[in-house]
């Protein structure tokens, strides 16, 4: 069980809103009520198809995803940016790993609101363990996902660093802080697994 009350307050020191909630569902209408009438982009966050919050918000917002046919640099332009991570630590980092960078950019830079919607599964300890989860879990369970032939999708167990020319790893971002162009970024905790 991840320590969130230690977690919540080194995520606020390190200049981002907090909120938890219990549920998947207690958090979707959480947003639900947040987010109206913007433009909302998205990744290809099992966390958020998981949460059926694309659907949810679509109902009055305009959802811009490449999952919906939307070209991959349509998300880059919106209000609000929706993504979860690949590994939390209850020290305050934050790891994204990505292949094509159109995520991991979009949480650094272009957004006036960015929303971190993170899992219980994804939290660990300390940096170390955040940054293995997000290599050694998430990754190779993305790659299966997605029907890769890297080293890691065949086996499911760890990254191997491949050459493949299928590997989904190519760029690591790590959040020490908030990023200043961003005007606001929360990160909301569920207590649930979600995702990878």
């Amino acid at each position: 069980m991840p320590n969130y009350q230690a977690l919540m307050e080194n995520l606020k020191k390190r200049g981002y809103e907090v909120s938890f909630f219990p549920t998947a569902e207690d958090a979707a209408e959480y947003l639900d009520r947040e987010i109206d009438g913007k433009s909302v982009g998205s990744g290809g966050s099992m966390t958020l198809k998981e949460m059926g919050l694309l659907e949810l918000l679509g109902k009055h917002n305009t959802i811009v995803s490449h999952w919906n046919g939307d070209p991959i640099t349509a998300a880059m332009t919106t209000d609000v940016y929706l993504s979860s991570v690949n590994g939390m630590a209850e020290t305050g980092e934050i790891f994204n790993i990505d292949g094509t960078c159109n995520r991991v950019s979009s949480t650094l830079f272009g957004h006036d609101t960015v929303y971190l919607i993170v899992g219980k599964n994804k939290i660990a300890a300390d940096a170390d363990g955040a940054m293995f989860h997000a290599r050694n879990v998430a990754s190779p369970k993305n790659a299966q996902r997605l029907g890769k032939k890297t080293p890691c999708a065949a086996k499911g167990d760890k990254c191997y660093d491949c050459d493949s020319p299928e590997r989904i790893c190519n760029a690591l971002v790590t959040f020490w802080r908030k990023p200043k162009g961003i005007r606001k970024m929360e990160v909301v905790l569920i207590d649930a697994e979600l995702g990878y």
